[in-house]
Parts: structure tokens; C-alpha cells; sequence
């Protein structure tokens, strides 16, 4: 079953138990699924990895909204978000830990020979696939930067 698919049927599964919450939810991501199937250049349906790249936008604008909300002592908001982004994180795959990105990021400088921080694309190129909707990309970035700057 398509990860959209999988999602439409969770939806109609919290609907039917009258799950408010997760019910929200899932109409927010299905609402973002549809803007995505219409946007121009897309022709169409939305494939698995197009729906993994929303499901972490998704996750990623609640992560930040909890920060806010957290920050600005609004925890009653920070708690809706943490629940949102609760649900979305069911459909994600497993994060990877710092000890798996840093051990991606080496391997990935040893592939590409680089030598400094002026080979940062390089490796960036090399790392990203492997990190994609596991790993924050703020931290893979960082990670790389720190260890070509002591390379």
C-alpha cells in the first residue's frame, strides 16, 4: 500500500473512532499531499519519496512551532504541536542518531577524497541521499563543515 494511501485509510480510521486529534492531523497532511498533486510540474499522483519529503516539511514546521510556542511560554499551543507532530512522525522512517550521521559524513569524505571545506558540495551531494527525512539537515550540514575545518 502507497504511503498516501496508508495515510487516506489511517484518516478514515480516526475519523470512525472519533479521534479529533489525529483526525486534524491527517486532513492537514492530505490537505499539503493535494497542494502538492497540483502544483505545477507535477503530474499527478505523488510518489512514496514525494510524500516522505512532505510528511518532513510537515514535521519539520511543528518542530519549530513548538520552539516558539515554548519559548514565548505558551505551552497549551506547544503541547497541540507536540501531538501533531506525533502523528506525522508515525510515517517517518527511523532518525538516524549523530553516531550514524557522523559515520555517513566520514565514509562520504573518504568516497569523495575531499580535503577541505571548499569540497563541502561534494560531500554534501554524497551525504544528503543517505540522510534525507532521517536526519536534520542543519546537523549533517554542521557535521560536514566542522570535520572538512579540522580535515
Amino acid at each position: 500500500m502507497a504511503l498516501v494511501e496508508q495515510i487516506q485509510s489511517d484518516l478514515t480510521a480516526a475519523m470512525k473512532a472519533r479521534d479529533t486529534e489525529t483526525t486534524a492531523t491527517l486532513r492537514m497532511v492530505m490537505a499539503a499531499v493535494k497542494n502538492a498533486r497540483v502544483a505545477p510540474g507535477q503530474q499527478g499522483e505523488i510518489s512514496d519519496a514525494q510524500a516522505l519529503d512532505i510528511l518532513a516539511k510537515e514535521a519539520k514546521k511543528r518542530a519549530e512551532a513548538i520552539e516558539a510556542y515554548t519559548q514565548a511560554g505558551r505551552q497549551e499551543l506547544a503541547d497541540k504541536e507536540q501531538a501533531e507532530l506525533a502523528v506525522i512522525q508515525r510515517y517517518l522512517p527511523q532518525p538516524l542518531t549523530e553516531d550514524e550521521v557522523r559515520a555517513i559524513v566520514e565514509e562520504a569524505i573518504a568516497a569523495t577524497g575531499a580535503s577541505g571545506p571548499g569540497d563541502m558540495g561534494k560531500v554534501m551531494g554524497a551525504v544528503t541521499p543517505q540522510t534525507k527525512g532521517r536526519a536534520d539537515g542543519r546537523l549533517v550540514s554542521t557535521m560536514v563543515k566542522d570535520r572538512l575545518a579540522g580535515a
